[in-house]
């Protein structure tokens, strides 16, 4: 599997998470701050229902210079803010920009002691596997927590959290205003449908998909598409598990692949699967693959994304009219 093949990987375990419950740093934090904030200048932010509900942040009250980004969607955001300058570290799976300063880390199964050798003022992270950030912050380091943003507004909010946190709150703000724009002005381009076209959005081959609450399901939504995940069981945590029956029973009129580097998906593998032919999207070719990474990232190429879907639509209805 090639480096941007995995790179994805950390983005799709977050999200994923989202929907298994893996994250329980929601729980813990109450206690690392009780006993941590008089000691280490942290403080807690409350959840921020716009953002990512169920989950809270350790935050530093001064601007970090000494940054280690465990989160490839934070490294990306961090340089789009002009922050890029304090990073001293990123992730394994930090693969954008390509002037990242990318190490052996790992966000998955991270190591304190291998993060401390950084001697980093901050430590952004949106995973917390075995009590990582407590932990960090028991050596005085400080942690600022972005799980995978439950909408657009939880992207945005990381974003302009970032750029309070190293300086950049000016220019956070002005990313976030012209991520707005542009992906406006990208629907309003795309084509429009009297009738909205279903789709499937596949994350993995074992079928997690995405609902129109997350952050990539309100950017389909917004092109008046109909997500077939958001009348499935599990539906509520937003990226649900469908099974092949559903999806086959569903028809869905396309399907967006965001699994294309990691699992090699494409329209001859879908249609390699039990009943999948029989699909109106397979049956007319109307399956479309996604760059693993910006599909699974909620950061500043979200823009990108939408860009990518107008295409597809586009293809789709220049397709209908043929």
């Amino acid at each position: 599997m090639s480096r941007s093949g995995t790179a994805s990987s950390l983005d799709r375990r977050v999200l994923i998470s989202r929907a298994t419950r893996t994250f329980a740093i929601a729980r813990r934090l109450p206690t690392v701050v009780v006993a941590l904030l008089a000691g280490i200048g942290l403080c807690l932010v409350a959840p921020v229902t716009t953002a990512n509900a169920e989950s809270f942040s350790i935050r530093p009250a001064t601007v970090a210079h000494r940054i280690v980004s465990l989160s490839p969607t934070a490294t990306e955001t961090l340089f789009a803010i002009g922050a890029g300058h304090q990073v001293v570290a990123a992730d394994a799976d930090s693969n954008y920009p390509k002037n990242a300063p990318r190490t052996k880390l790992s966000g998955l199964t991270p190591s304190v002691e291998a993060v401390a050798k950084y001697r980093p003022d901050l430590v952004v992270i949106s995973y917390d596997p075995n009590g990582f950030a407590k932990s960090l912050a028991s050596l005085g380091i400080k942690v600022l927590y972005q799980p995978a943003a439950l909408n657009l507004d939880g992207a945005y909010a990381e974003i302009e959290a970032l750029g309070k946190a190293t300086g950049r709150t000016v220019a956070a703000f002005k990313l976030v205003r012209t991520m707005r724009t542009e992906i406006a002005t990208t629907v309003a381009e795309a084509p429009h449908f009297s009738s909205p076209p279903s789709f499937y959005y596949e994350l993995d081959p074992t079928f997690y998909s995405v609902t129109s609450s997350t952050f990539v399901g309100q950017i389909l939504k917004r092109f008046g598409l109909h997500d077939i995940a958001d009348r499935a069981k599990g539906a509520s945590g937003g990226y649900p598990q469908l099974s092949n029956e559903y999806i086959v029973k569903s028809d869905p009129r396309l399907i967006f692949l965001a699994d294309t580097i990691c699992c090699q998906q494409s329209l001859r593998t879908v249609a390699a699967r039990p009943g999948w032919r029989a699909i109106r999207a397979v049956h007319f070719g109307d399956v479309f693959g996604l760059n693993d990474d910006i599909a699974s990232r909620w950061g500043p190429r979200v823009v990108i994304l939408a860009q990518d879907v107008e295409k597809a639509l586009w293809r789709y209805e220049r397709q209908r009219a043929a």
